[in-house]
């Protein structure tokens, strides 16, 4: 039996709401993996009649199809979709059955225009987090528009076809046999790089907003919700909703959910916000902030959107090394995510720059995955806590090296070692691996700004009790900011006061603001 009594009754549920028959199509041999395909390709078509099971050869073997019956519907799961897959399996059925997926309307446009034949694979991992909304989105896709196919391939399962194209991060995906992209990506981020996207034009001729919030993560999405609910002209511009949290892998300290997912809260977010008038710009890079009568934001598609106040939720993001080799051989043995990209380095040998929280907590999950752990920490000690730095001390695979100054990130087309300084000595060592994580914390995402806001020596902007910056009708939230502790609580927090905040500015400057619209 492949799904516990719990997913059974949960499956159970979600089948009742299928449309019409689908037909799987299944492709098996006599491997461990298909077995297991086909075990839960049977215990599905037990739990519904709608769900008809044939045999037959794809190009992949383990791997079963999704489709309607006597239509292709180009869905195609290779490997077994468990773990964080077995929501967009469940998804596939649904939707392909004829369950409507939850997509806007202009969305749902985009994807029945496109033109031309498009062949999706997403090679994935069934522990990484972020891989699901790209199979989902593929998928939808693929449901939408008979010109789209979606296979995913599950890493693990197809070791020799991911090695061969030295894919070392999930999720990678391929359109039409080229690299296309990867990380995280949503549907609407896929249609922008198929040059489906919005253009300038739709944002450019807005009407100013009574409050713009920059940043689309738990301290902007906080700070939209509380300006909406005061009955104002709201607006969210966002490079990628959700922010941070969607590279978090588990959340256990948000206070009242014992234990969620970032991408499961990143969702929640995005729902809340929606159930509000809030004008949702999102996959939007801020590139300019400038205060005029309006205080001015410029967009790096060319549009300019004005409001009579704004509040920077920017958040933050991986801190890089910056020494050679980190961005030539990224994705190529340099990783950031441990959670998403461990298992591809399965029986490698890994070094972890970083020993704080972060790091400490890496080397832990990724010793029981990977051959080797080398931890390479700047400073005389870890910093991480002690309960982390006890339960790494018991790891027979795990060795620490402290006084540690990475120097360089070696390799050809992947990575094959790392070089440190030993500051204790003098001396320069190296060490033959094959990847790196790097986990040595966070920068806030303000450069763009430049001299416009007040920013101490770290970049993080300045700002007083109320979240006010230096500029009058600007204020800040969350990790770009210099409040003293980085946590989704914290910034929540952050943003409900610097939306107050904002609106406590507006009343008093009312009548100025009369006077710019006559």
């Amino acid at each position: 039996m492949i799904l516990d009594t719990d997913m059974k009754a949960q499956l159970a549920q979600y089948l009742e709401l299928m449309v019409d028959d689908i037909l799987l199509k299944v492709s098996a041999g006599s491997d461990t993996v298909s077995k297991d395909m086909v075990a839960l390709v049977d215990e599905l078509a037990a739990m519904s009649s709608k769900i008809k099971v044939e045999k037959t050869e794809l190009e992949r073997t383990p791997s079963f199809s999704v489709n309607r019956i006597d239509e292709n519907t180009g869905i195609t799961f290779a490997g077994v979709p468990l773990g964080h897959e077995f929501t967009s399996l469940v998804l596939a059925l649904l939707q392909v059955s004829g369950r409507a997926p939850k997509v806007d309307q202009e969305v749902i446009d985009q994807i029945q225009n496109l033109e031309g034949t498009y062949h999706f694979d997403s090679y994935i991992s069934l522990s990484c987090q972020n891989c699901p909304e790209v199979v989902q989105a593929l998928n939808v896709m693929s449901v939408l528009n008979p010109n789209v196919t979606h296979t995913m391939i599950d890493g693990a399962a197809f070791k020799e076809e991911v090695e061969s194209k030295n894919i070392m991060a999930v999720p990678t995906v391929y359109l039409n046999g080229e690299e296309f992209g990867g990380g995280r990506m949503t549907v609407e981020e896929i249609l922008a790089k198929l040059g489906s996207g919005i253009d300038a034009s739709e944002l450019e001729n807005k009407d100013p907003f009574d409050v713009l919030v920059v940043g689309g993560g738990p301290g902007g999405a906080s700070a939209a919700i509380y300006a909406a609910r005061k009955g104002i002209r709201t607006g969210i511009v966002a490079e990628r909703f959700g922010g941070q949290i969607l590279d978090t892998a588990t959340i256990e300290n948000f206070i009242s959910v014992n234990r969620t997912e970032g991408p499961k809260l990143a969702a929640s977010l995005e729902e809340h916000v929606k159930d509000y008038d809030i004008d949702v710009m999102n996959l939007q890079r801020a590139t300019r902030l400038e205060k005029k009568d309006y205080v001015e934001l410029e967009l790096e598609n060319g549009a300019v959107l004005k409001s009579k106040s704004v509040i920077l939720a920017t958040g933050a993001r991986w801190r890089k090394v910056g020494i050679p080799g980190e961005d030539e051989f990224r994705n190529k043995g340099v990783a950031y995510c441990p959670h998403c990209d461990g298992p591809l380095f399965a029986g490698k040998r890994v070094a972890v720059i970083g020993g704080g929280n972060s790091g400490v907590e890496a080397a832990i999950d990724l010793a029981g995955l990977v051959e080797e752990v080398t931890v390479l920490e700047y400073a005389s000690e870890l910093k991480a806590d002690s309960v982390l730095q006890e339960r790494l001390e018991n790891l027979p695979n795990v060795t620490v090296v402290k006084n540690a100054q990475t120097t360089e990130i070696t390799g050809s087309d992947s990575v094959n070692g790392i070089t440190y300084l030993d500051r204790s000595t003098d001396t320069e060592q190296h060490i033959e691996l094959e990847g790196v994580f790097v986990q040595i914390g966070l920068v806030p995402n303000t450069d763009w700004l430049g001299d416009t806001i007040e920013r101490n020596k770290f970049g993080e902007i300045v700002i007083d009790s109320t979240g006010a910056t230096n500029v009058p009708g600007v204020f800040a939230a969350g990790d770009c900011t210099d409040a003293a502790f980085k946590q989704i609580i914290i910034s929540m927090g952050g943003g409900a006061t610097a939306s107050l905040s904002a609106f406590d500015h507006l009343i008093r400057n009312a009548n100025e603001f009369e006077k710019v619209k006559a």
